[in-house]
């Protein structure tokens, strides 16, 4: 007999275990499907995120933006540190040694609320007497550990298997000389040349991590617009940044022909004129996005398909087309985002159990962990003027602001969008080194449908980043600001 759960999560990534974690303590059995095996061959939780994603990204970000602060920048605080030298090996085992401490904290909250993990790929392979069948295998599995399929049954089950990296036709990636966003996380050595085709989100961050370690880094994008899914002011600023950082950004690119030799790697493409062009890097890296993890599911064994990119058609509750499917994150409308698919896991727990949450989806956050970061919440002024709709923009510098300037970190500046007439919050876009936090409160004043005054009369600490929030808030209350 099939062992039966009243939840089966596939997947145990954020949106996976997060959903695990809270339909457990809401009192269901749970069991959870995760096939992930790490560059040691051992199986581990949390998906891409927390194993070549979220995490370790953001590892070598951290570790490359100490590096170069202590080479280039210690000066302006009177301080000298002579003989700074590159220990790469050394950078990349801090980053693993960071990802194995998350997963295993996952592990720890599996443990904690008694939720089995099923370990190996799982699939539909049918339905009976209310409840799903589904196949457990380890197809990595050798030798003795290797076994038969698992069965065991689900009264709900919560697909939740994540994205994988986009690749480009005709041209292969070997995470040697080409490389996706998870190869590019392990390069042994510092390229002198490094090509990045992709600007967005992950090709911006990888491409910071390695021009702050030594690279001379291209990034060949084929939009005409920069970043077009910021704020217009927000694409000037950080073009201005990054382009004075040192990396070149080539927009219209359009890429012919990948030739991986043992020098390295040849790129054919076409500029925004049309004319020809030839890029000569030692590693290459392809970011050019991420398409659903849907493949080998067996949704067809109980009459679930999945949209023409690969995506799970869902509701606003993250419901599937067959009672008691549901489906989170990256397999699912949406932003590809590792907060959204938390909150969708929790939604999706709490609505089994018969409870009404709810998602603001207006109120999911952005953020690009380059330096400065970039982020935002809500509509820009393109999405505001294309909807006809009368609002008011304040902005306000960091340039002016005292903890700022005291942490060497004046770069960038606050807007906030309000509604013209109610004074409503309903954009805010942040370009400091602080943006990752300081969109939070944004998206806490907008949650709340908190207007501008609101965020303009709060106190704030002094001296602190966040007093620029506020100041622009103010700006777009029309009242005078307490620092201009």
């Amino acid at each position: 007999m099939a062992q039966t759960y009243d939840v089966v999560v596939i997947g145990a990534g954020p949106g996976g275990y997060i959903a695990a974690v809270r339909a457990a303590q809401l009192g269901f059995k749970v069991a959870c499907v995760e096939k992930w095996r790490n560059a040691k061959g051992e199986l581990a939780l949390g998906g891409t995120c927390l194993n070549v994603g979220c995490i370790p990204s953001k590892a070598l970000l951290g570790s490359s933006e100490v590096f170069e602060k202590t080479r280039h920048h210690l000066g302006e605080h009177g301080i000298s540190a002579d003989g700074v030298k590159l220990d790469l090996a050394k950078m990349l085992s801090r980053k693993d040694a960071i990802v194995s401490k998350m997963t295993k904290g996952v592990e720890f909250l599996f443990r904690k609320n008694k939720i089995t993990w099923l370990k190996g790929h799982g699939r539909f392979v049918g339905a009976e007497d209310g409840a799903f069948r589904i196949e457990v295998l380890d197809e990595a599995a050798e030798g003795a550990a290797a076994k038969a399929p698992q069965l065991v049954d689900a009264v709900n089950v919560i697909i939740a298997t994540g994205s994988k990296a986009r690749h480009l036709p005709g041209v292969p990636v070997d995470n040697q000389l080409v490389c996706d966003s998870e190869g590019a996380l392990s390069i042994s050595e510092v390229p002198r040349r490094l090509g990045v085709i992709g600007a967005g989100v992950i090709g911006l961050e990888l491409g910071s991590v390695w021009r702050r370690l030594g690279a001379e880094v291209t990034i060949l994008e084929a939009m005409p617009t920069f970043l077009a899914a910021a704020d217009a002011g927000v694409r000037k600023e950080a073009w201005k940044q990054f382009t004075r950082q040192g990396l070149k950004v080539h927009l219209g690119a359009q890429i012919g022909s990948v030739q991986a030799g043992k020098r390295g790697v040849k790129v054919d493409w076409t500029d925004d004129r049309g004319a020809a062009q030839v890029l000569e890097c030692d590693r290459l890296v392809v970011s050019v996005g991420r398409v659903p993890n849907t493949d080998g599911l067996g949704l067809e064994s109980i009459g679930l398909s999945v949209d023409e990119r690969g995506f799970i058609p869902v509701d606003e509750g993250c419901r599937t087309a067959v009672p008691n499917v549901w489906a989170v994150g990256d397999v699912v409308r949406g932003p590809m985002l590792a907060h959204k698919a938390e909150d969708e896991g929790v939604m999706v727990a709490e609505l089994i159990a018969g409870q009404k949450p709810h998602i603001d989806y207006n109120c999911i956050p952005w953020v690009i962990y380059t330096s400065p970061e970039i982020a935002w919440v809500g509509r820009t002024e393109e999405q505001l003027q294309a909807e006809g709709r009368a609002y008011k923009s304040g902005q306000f510098p960091f340039s002016i602001n005292g903890r700022a300037l005291g942490v060497a970190a004046p770069e960038g500046f606050v807007k906030v969008l309000a509604d013209a007439a109610t004074d409503e919050v309903l954009g805010v876009h942040v370009v400091s080194a602080a943006a990752s936090d300081l969109v939070a409160e944004a998206v806490l004043a907008m949650e709340f449908k908190a207007s501008a005054e609101d965020i303009g009369r709060v106190c704030h600490p002094h001296p602190s980043m966040s007093e620029v929030l506020r100041e622009a808030a103010l700006a777009a209350t029309d009242k005078r600001s307490l620092n201009m």
